[in-house]
């Protein structure tokens, strides 16, 4: 007989197959035996000094033993009551919740716990320095823009507008084509549409934003950057712990963000950078 196959071991090739395997304890222990203490949201308007526009951010995070898992949520989409549902409940509970955005971030928080970011689950850490909030934001949109292997000319499509990774790709010599499912113009005028899919065909790479998981529209992106063999980067402050279980299967890279968010503190940070071809990056 075959010696069975260790959890921390499995793997999935989609995210609805990492929720399933989850559920099971396939992943590690019984999510039935682990209980979420705290749950909160976090909610930010942000207009950086010298920015002409500004946004809105709410997430919802869930804290399991030492480890927080997040979900970005339009603002005031979160249904009533759902912060107060998740608190004290089982991990097994939530990752059946029939709101999206609850499932994974009750499934970044079981990964989190099982799977941190360290260098011996694939991870390597970028210091992000202290500074301004647009100090920030571009610190951390370079750490992201450096997982893209393209050379300059090529067009990357960007789902989840983010103006100083726009900055980014500009100064590497990236076209890129803005995504956005709210529409509208990026800071410097330029249209912003709503269809990714339909705008993937004329672009060489693919930079997607984690909140893509709780919205429902990552797996498209997933399949569509596997069948199409281009590269899919993911920037993830929702499923942190997630996306990089997802390597080699349509994600190329991700720059995992976790609770807190570079745009809540003055003070020095971490990311967390995941590549498939990297000692340990796939599983």
């Amino acid at each position: 007989m075959s010696p069975a196959t260790p959890a921390s071991a499995r793997t999935a090739t989609t995210y609805d197959e990492l929720l399933t395997l989850a559920r099971a304890g396939g992943l590690g222990p019984d999510p039935a035996g682990l209980r979420i203490s705290v749950a909160f949201t976090t909610r930010q308007a942000v207009r950086h000094e010298g920015r002409g526009t500004g946004y809105r951010n709410e997430v919802l995070s869930l804290r399991l033993a030492e480890a927080v898992g997040s979900c970005a949520v339009e603002p005031g989409a979160l249904p009533d009551g759902a912060v107060e549902d998740c608190a004290g409940a089982d991990a097994a509970r939530l990752l059946e919740h029939p709101t999206a955005p609850v499932r994974v971030a009750a499934l970044d928080a079981y990964l989190m716990h099982v799977t941190p970011h360290t260098p011996e689950n694939g991870a390597r850490p970028v210091t992000l320095p202290s500074g301004t909030s647009l100090e920030k934001s571009r610190a951390r949109a370079e750490a992201v823009a450096g997982l893209l292997v393209l050379p300059p000319g090529a067009t990357v499509l960007v789902v989840g507008v983010v103006n100083s990774l726009l900055e980014a790709l500009r100064s590497r010599g990236l076209g890129y084509v803005p995504c956005d499912l709210k529409g509208g113009v990026t800071e410097w005028g330029e249209p912003v549409v709503t269809d990714a899919l339909g705008a993937a065909g004329r672009c060489d790479a693919l930079l997607v934003s984690g909140m893509t998981l709780g919205n429902g529209t990552f797996e498209p992106l997933r399949e569509l950057a596997l069948r199409q063999g281009k590269q899919l980067v993911m920037f993830a402050q929702t499923g942190s712990a997630v996306l990089p279980r997802l390597l080699g299967h349509g994600v190329s890279a991700v720059c995992a963000e976790p609770y807190p968010f570079f745009w809540l503190d003055g003070g020095p940070g971490t990311l967390h950078r995941y590549r498939v071809d990297r000692p340990g990056g796939t599983r």
